[in-house]
């Protein structure tokens, strides 16, 4: 009991786990929460788009505390994770929750880390009450994980900023899907011109330490990028959380699509549309995440996965994660022809139920 008590007033490390679309965030996340030495791991997920999935692709245990905010995290970092932190710690004193020993929170890939990191370093954004008062007291930032795709990597970091800052901030770089991976290139020298003081790890060598990743300690600057600082700075003075916000919008060309049936729908044309939207080059994708009830076996659930014009090998489901049974997907990318998109998706419905859904 009284250990439990003193462990109710400590600082609790958090872990920023980022990385870009589609670069295996959610599958170390898992890996982590299989793990039983991870036991007493508490998880906030952000994910972009109105209509949450990874919501029901992470699996959780009964022991652990599970929250997922929607939106765009850069623009709400400061109120949203905050608020987080603080209902953790007061479902850790009404004692709703078990002990709490360390805290995952996995951004949305296109998330901004700068703002995140602000909202939990000292000196980092303003406290506006009490509530971040609490929060400064009982948890603090002790490192940054970043997940990299050695596959689509290199047109990350020629397209999109983030992917660099993501790598520039981070504590531990893990390379993934190295294991699918052509020929040998030696990503970990090329990436220390950007992040010399990180640490990195091939997800799929021999040695690899999960439990490594999530540890205690401080998050520090030291070594990092001259960038580094600058950034936080600039993002102290931007003021992103004045501004309202679409949840379905990051700046003013990425948007993410959310679409849903109440119906089972046909394998077949759910096949036929994940290989239209994946293989035509002017779809705009850069990620897609579904999970489908068909018509072929309704208590489980199709898992889709595609990042820009890859499908990766579709997944059945043991059994729905929650009560919700909802076929939905979200799409996120540049550009999309929205109306195609969204047009083909509704086709995907059985005809009777289309009618329905018309004269509702």
């Amino acid at each position: 009991m009284e250990g439990d008590l003193r462990q109710l007033y400590e600082s609790v490390p958090v872990t920023l786990l980022t990385g870009f679309l589609g670069s295996g965030k959610t599958t170390l996340l898992n890996d982590m929460l299989a793990d039983p030495r991870m036991r007493g791991t508490a998880v906030i997920v952000n994910e972009f788009g109105t209509i949450p999935i990874d919501h029901d692709l992470v699996r959780t245990g009964s022991e652990t505390y599970f929250r997922t905010t929607t939106g765009c995290i850069c623009c709400t970092a400061t109120s949203d994770i905050r608020r987080s932190l603080a209902d953790l710690h007061e479902a850790r004193l009404r004692g709703e929750i078990p002990p709490v020993s360390r805290v995952v929170i996995e951004t949305t890939g296109l998330a901004d880390p700068a703002p995140i990191i602000n909202s939990i370093i000292p000196g980092g954004a303003p406290a506006m009450g009490l509530r971040d008062h609490v929060v400064a007291r009982h948890f603090h930032l002790a490192r940054v994980v970043t997940t990299f795709d050695v596959l689509d990597g290199r047109a990350t970091l020629d397209s999109f900023l983030e992917g660099w800052k993501q790598l520039a901030f981070a504590d531990h770089v893990v390379l993934t899907k190295t294991d699918l991976a052509t020929g040998r290139y030696d990503w970990q020298e090329a990436l220390q011109t950007l992040n010399p003081a990180a640490f990195y790890h091939d997800r799929h060598q021999g040695g690899f330490d999960l439990e490594g990743l999530f540890g205690g300690g401080a998050y520090s600057l030291s070594g990092k990028a001259e960038d580094v600082p600058g950034w936080l700075a600039m993002e102290r003075l931007a003021a992103h959380h004045d501004h309202a916000h679409d949840p379905d919008r990051h700046g003013n060309e990425i948007e993410a699509m959310s679409l849903s049936h109440d119906v089972p729908l046909s394998p077949t044309a759910v096949d036929t549309f994940l290989q239209i939207v994946t293989t035509n080059i002017g779809s705009g994708l850069l990620r897609l995440k579904g999970i489908f009830a068909l018509t072929d076996d309704t208590a489980r659930p199709l898992v889709a996965h595609a990042v820009q014009h890859r499908l990766y090998p579709l997944q059945r489901l043991d059994h729905w994660p929650d009560e919700d049974h909802r076929s939905r997907v979200v799409l996120i990318g540049q550009k999309m022809p929205a109306k195609p998109i969204r047009d083909l998706f509704e086709v995907l419905a059985p005809r009777v139920a289309r009618k329905k859904r018309g004269a509702a």
